[in-house]
């Protein structure tokens, strides 16, 4: 097993492959991506949802996450339409042409509107995201997983060669496992280990089920949410440890969910979390979840 190194000699070498002011040389093996996060904005040329009657209190802009992301030595991310906006990507679309440098974006469509397939069109070959989220409940809201309009909304992300990714309940793998029998040459990203419960271990083995589908790629974050642990959260980290048994690292990648994640241990220390504490994770794994993973679904050219 190759040796681990620590954390503050990479940063060191890492700080500055994000390309941002202030940044040292790059001396990396690899470049850390982010595969989760969000952003939004109150300004009033870009309107929350209708049915978003609680808004959040403070902003978080794509310049607040490019100071963090000069912090921690992390060079690109990608973020992910917030449900705040529904499926007005016009935010995203704006910090993607601000920052096209740094990030990619995958968006929202309704699901249960039967335009949906060229809402995605226009918004991967106009706009340039690169996939598209969806989100069904698990209660009988999010039955539409189920029904006639997800075919040809798979079918259309297929052709478009960009990314589905799923933030589902455990209990909603079965579902997607039969849209995914459907569409095998998708690629298919579970948010947040699909949020299985630790209190029943036994429900992962919906998720772990996707395994056998070679498109499947899953995010190991959510571990500060679900843990009932401080951290390290050493409950959560033994589900990491068993989709990293199954899975294996090629097929797993991090992700801090700012600003969300500031609620729980904050940006660094998520970071610091897989590149220090996971333990049964060697370099090579970390390359893999930290970076190559993300880009083998979301490639970023080189700087």
């Amino acid at each position: 097993m190759p040796p681990s190194i620590d954390r503050r000699t990479a940063l060191a070498a890492l700080a500055g492959a994000a390309g941002l002011p202030g940044a040292a040389p790059a001396q990396g093996r690899f470049r850390i991506i982010d595969p989760h996060v969000h952003v939004w904005k109150k300004d009033p040329r870009y309107p929350w949802a209708k049915e978003t009657t609680r808004p959040p209190e403070r902003d978080a802009t794509p310049e607040m996450l490019l100071e963090l992301m000069r912090a921690n030595g992390v060079e690109r991310t990608v973020i992910i339409q917030v449900i705040y906006y529904r499926w007005d990507n016009s935010y995203l679309a704006h910090v993607l042409r601000q920052y096209p440098q740094h990030f990619q974006g995958v968006a929202r469509v309704n699901p249960q509107d039967p335009g949906s397939p060229g809402h995605l069109s226009r918004l991967v070959r106009e706009q340039g995201f690169r996939g598209v989220r969806l989100s069904p409940a698990g209660d009988e809201s999010g039955d539409w997983v189920r029904g006639p309009l997800m075919p040809p909304l798979w079918k259309r992300c297929q052709s478009l060669k960009v990314p589905m990714t799923i933030l589902a309940p455990v209990t909603r793998m079965p579902d997607v496992a039969r849209l995914i029998e459907r569409h095998p040459d998708l690629t298919v990203v579970i948010d947040h280990m699909a949020d299985s419960p630790l209190d029943q271990p036994e429900a992962l083995e919906k998720l772990l089920a996707l395994e056998r589908y070679p498109k499947v790629f899953v995010k190991i974050s959510h571990t500060w949410s679900l843990s009932k642990q401080p951290y390290p959260y050493a409950d959560a980290q033994s589900q990491v440890r068993r989709l990293y048994d199954r899975f294996g690292p090629r097929r797993l990648m991090w992700g801090t969910d700012w600003p969300l994640v500031e609620n729980y241990c904050g940006y660094a220390k998520a970071l610091a979390l897989v590149w220090d504490e996971m333990k049964f994770l060697n370099e090579e794994d970390k390359s893999w979840i930290l970076s190559r993973t993300v880009e083998r679904v979301w490639p970023f050219p080189k700087a």
